[in-house]
């Protein structure tokens, strides 16, 4: 009995001195930079009393740092979010940085096989500074610490969610930037490698902030899809995005109770869409009235503004809604929004989420930059992902949809269930005056009275642009009455999700998660 006791007590003691990881200096250092510490985020994060660690005892096999390593740089374990099952993962900053040893290593590959082996979303809480040395050193220490399988082939089997709350290179962005939703704290750096590294490298003196803060990504990458001042409001965005995904793959997101009257008559919309079609609007505010108590959240509210992309429910069912913003380059898609409208294709074909469309459109934006950016690629990757994707689509042309930007958006042939349009529709390949300009602009510079001869050409390619012929010849579906579009939808949703079409074929689950 003594013996046993002895034994109690040398675990417990052994479990009191690995919650405090690298030590109560570290804990303090972390502490004075405005910080958490990981298990601090995790219980902060997770249900009360819900979590389980795995590994709390691991330590760094570097011979000589067994008392100084406990978790070795990673707590993980499984818990609650919000009553659902999930594991959750946190870099330790207060061990060797947060960086990547053989046994932080080797935890991580054991914690994400067993997510996926149970069918168990992924949260990652993050900071860290990338692969450890000397663990990594030399040809037989990097050899079995490149990127591993288990982060490279998840392939949407369960939802994964990281947040940025510390200064992040390596590892924490590997996994950052093959999650499907990433926040990161305002005032953090997620890249390849710090600024002491790059400036070595090549000489460049950047701060961290100039180098991966979250206005770069917003800016020019999109690889996050959301931010927050402190980190508990980045944790709440994982909640939200977690509130409207599935457990896994394997199941469709949870329906939503709501009191909120499917088949309600919208007449909001006559005072948000401005009587003269070349003014603009804020798309959002249709949104709202459309959806479930006027509750939405917008992915990647900050990147690829010309374009939002969003979840929101619909009679209880989780919808993914794709919508062009008239008040941003008048709703027209340059490059990030194409990879935008791509990301978030993929992403709700892969949980089986309906996708509806609201277009309001002039056409792609063209420049020489886009151009550069690969455009005509990235309109093709769009329309791919389209024609890949099996859930239910709902089109609905709001204002104009005018070109190509009418087939990303979901038009005809390119496979929606429905597509209908309001009476205010304007479809064309392009506007009349776009059309003289290009096709008669040397004959009109020439013409002894440009605005006579315009004015007779304009007469002469005035198009039907209306719905209406369109509809005559059912190349789309119907010409609704606006304030009808929530019933219609509803109406739509719940007809087209059949036990045949009620989970998508996941064609995109093994697309990469950046496009």
């Amino acid at each position: 009995m003594d013996e046993l006791k002895r034994m109690a007590d040398e675990l417990q003691s052994r479990k009191e001195a690995a919650l405090l990881g690298g030590g109560p200096d570290k804990i303090a250092a972390q502490h004075e930079r405005g910080l958490l510490t990981a298990r601090e985020r995790i219980h902060q994060f997770v249900d009360q009393d819900s979590f389980m660690e795995l590994g709390m005892l691991n330590t760094s096999d570097v011979k000589g740092s067994e008392n100084k390593s406990y978790g070795d740089g990673l707590i993980g374990g499984i818990g609650k979010v919000n009553g659902r099952s999930a594991v959750i993962i946190a870099g330790d900053k207060t061990v060797f940085a947060g960086t990547e040893g053989n046994v932080h290593i080797r935890k991580s590959k054991s914690i994400h096989e067993f997510a996926l082996k149970n069918g168990l979303p992924i949260f990652s809480l993050n900071e860290g500074g990338g692969l450890r040395m000397p663990d990594g050193m030399g040809s037989d220490g990097i050899s079995d610490k490149l990127f591993p399988r288990e982060m490279l082939t998840v392939h949407r089997q369960v939802p994964t969610m990281s947040a940025i709350l510390g200064d992040s290179f390596g590892g924490p962005t590997w996994w950052a930037v093959s999650s499907d939703f990433v926040t990161q704290l305002q005032g953090t750096c997620m890249a390849i490698a710090g600024p002491r590294m790059l400036e070595l490298a090549n000489g460049q003196k950047l701060t961290p902030e100039e180098l991966g803060g979250v206005d770069i990504h917003h800016r020019f990458t999109g690889q996050i899809d959301d931010d927050g001042e402190t980190e508990e409001e980045c944790m709440e965005q994982l909640k939200t995005y977690f509130s409207y995904m599935p457990q896994n793959a394997s199941e469709r997101p949870q329906m939503k109770p709501s009191t909120d009257d499917p088949y309600r008559s919208i007449e909001e919309v006559y005072s948000i869409l401005p009587q003269q079609s070349n003014r603009v609007y804020d798309m959002k505010k249709i949104i709202k009235v459309l959806v479930d108590e006027g509750i939405f959240y917008e992915f990647q509210q900050k990147f690829g503004r010309g374009l939002i992309t969003a979840f929101a429910h619909m009679n209880g069912h989780v919808v993914g809604i794709i919508a062009n913003q008239p008040n941003q380059f008048a709703g027209a898609p340059g490059p990030h929004e194409c990879q935008k409208a791509t990301e978030f294709i993929c992403l709700c074909d892969s949980y089986h989420i309906p996708l509806i469309f609201l277009h309001d459109t002039p056409g792609f934006r063209i420049s020489s930059e886009a151009e550069k950016a690969k455009m005509p690629t990235k309109i093709m990757v769009w329309n791919q992902a389209l024609a890949l994707s099996t859930v239910p689509k709902i089109s609905v042309v709001i204002r104009k949809s005018i070109g190509a930007a009418y087939g990303n958006m979901c038009g005809p042939g390119m496979g929606g269930d429905l597509i209908v349009a309001w009476p205010t529709a304007e479809i064309n390949f392009t506007g009349p005056e776009v059309g003289v300009n290009v096709v008669f602009g040397r004959e009109l510079a020439r013409a002894e009275n440009p605005a006579e001869e315009r004015r007779k050409l304009l007469e002469l390619w005035s198009f039907d642009s209306s719905p209406y012929i369109a509809a005559a010849k059912h190349l789309i579906d119907d010409i609704i009455q606006p304030h009808e579009t929530r019933k219609f939808l509803c109406q739509s949703i719940e007809y087209l999700l059949t036990t045949k079409r009620e989970k998508s074929e996941r064609l995109l689950a093994n697309w990469p998660t950046g496009i």
